[in-house]
């Protein structure tokens, strides 16, 4: 489990961010469009590099823009992104798609497919290994998006939107499967779904205009939120 802390300025999108994710935690990190949650997943990702940033994930800095200046890496970031579609490899079997994971840390490809398979039993897609992508309906090339992204056991996930892609009839399993495979990670969620924040995060960041206006517990901010966006999204 490993502690976030990020502090960056990107004034040619007018984003002055200070955030906090507590290890073991999942917080989300909600606002209006243009408020700056996807630029950060984008700066957290290794997409954007701000002229100005520290950025730390456990004792690890992961970006410093001054004095001892450092630039990780994105494959070495130990971050691992959940897109809302599932963006699962089209010409790779089930099983290799969550194995894949592994096999970029170096697993062997053989005990690399016993545990993806193992995790495919997790998300309810056992005997679905050999399948392609496409022969998957949307809410099971989900779960095995989130099972690669589990098996991954990333220093950070970061979700973005994991259920707007989903049909209604799907939404609750998948909202129940990252309740259980969130466990004692440490995550940040971008949502616009009320259930699914006071499902998932314990915590909630409300960004206005590129900058944070409210920081706290979920029911915290649920139960006091701050005029405008917040108040909205819990009324």
């Amino acid at each position: 489990m490993s502690e976030l802390s990020a502090v960056f300025r990107l004034p040619a999108r007018g984003l002055d961010i200070d955030i906090a994710v507590p290890a073991g935690s999942t917080t989300a990190l909600i606002g209006p469009n243009g408020a700056g949650k996807s630029t950060t997943f984008d700066v957290l990702s290794g997409l954007l590099t701000p002229p100005e940033a520290e950025i730390t994930l456990g004792a690890r800095p992961i970006v410093r823009t001054t004095g001892r200046k450092v630039r990780v890496p994105s494959h070495k970031r130990g971050i691992v992104q959940l897109a809302q579609a599932p963006l699962l490899f089209p010409t790779m079997t089930v099983v290799d798609n969550v194995a894949f994971a592994l096999r970029c840390r170096g697993v062997a490809r053989r005990e690399a497919r016993i545990r993806a398979a193992s995790m495919l039993e997790r998300v309810d897609l056992a005997g679905m290994e050999d399948r392609r992508p496409h022969q998957l309906s949307g809410g099971q090339a989900q779960r095995a998006a989130i099972a690669r992204a589990a098996i991954a056991e990333p220093d950070l996930l970061l979700l973005d939107e994991p259920m707007s892609a989903l049909d209604r009839d799907s939404v609750p399993h998948i909202r129940a499967l990252l309740t259980e495979l969130l466990g004692d990670a440490t995550a940040l969620l971008i949502s616009h779904d009320r259930a699914d924040v006071e499902a998932l995060a314990d915590r909630v960041i409300v960004l206005d205009e590129g900058a944070v206006v409210q920081a706290g517990t979920t029911a915290e901010a649920a139960a006091n939120p701050v005029p405008g966006f917040a108040t909205r999204f819990f009324s």
